[in-house]
C-alpha cells in the first residue's frame, strides 16, 4: 500500500471520528450511517445507545435489473433504507456521512432517503 493511500485512509478515519464526536443516534432519532467503497454503497439506521441496527440496505443486494454502482445504486439504497426505516416506525434520523464528502453518491443517497420519507 502506498503512502498516499495510507494518508488518504487516515484522513478519512480522522474526519469520520470528528463527525462521530458530534453525531449520536438515539432511540427517538437514530443515526443514518453511510459507507462508500469503490464499487458499492451501504447505509444503516443505528441506535447507538442500544447498539442495534434498526434498518439497513446495500448496493450488493440490488436485483440484476437495478444499477449495481454509481448514482443510480446510491439512490436505490437510499430509497430502500428509508422504506425499511419508515416500516420500523422511524421518521427522524441524524445523518452520518462517515468522513466522506457530502457530494456525489453520498448526496444522492441522502436525497433519495429524504424523498422516501426520512427527515434529517
Amino acid at each position: 500500500m502506498s503512502d498516499i493511500a495510507k494518508t488518504r485512509r487516515a484522513g478519512r478515519k480522522k474526519r469520520h471520528l470528528r463527525v462521530r464526536s458530534r453525531v449520536t443516534g438515539l432511540a427517538e432519532r437514530p443515526r443514518l450511517a453511510v459507507h462508500r467503497s469503490l464499487h458499492h454503497i451501504s447505509a444503516q439506521v443505528i441506535d447507538d445507545l442500544a447498539g442495534h441496527t434498526l434498518a439497513a440496505a446495500t448496493s450488493t443486494e440490488l436485483k440484476k435489473g437495478d444499477a449495481k454502482s454509481g448514482l443510480a445504486a446510491a439512490e436505490a439504497v437510499g430509497k430502500a433504507v428509508a422504506e425499511r426505516a419508515v416500516k420500523a416506525g422511524i421518521k427522524n434520523v441524524v445523518f452520518d456521512r462517515g468522513g466522506y464528502l457530502y457530494h456525489g453518491r453520498v448526496k444522492a443517497l441522502a436525497d433519495a432517503a429524504r424523498a422516501a420519507g426520512l427527515e434529517f
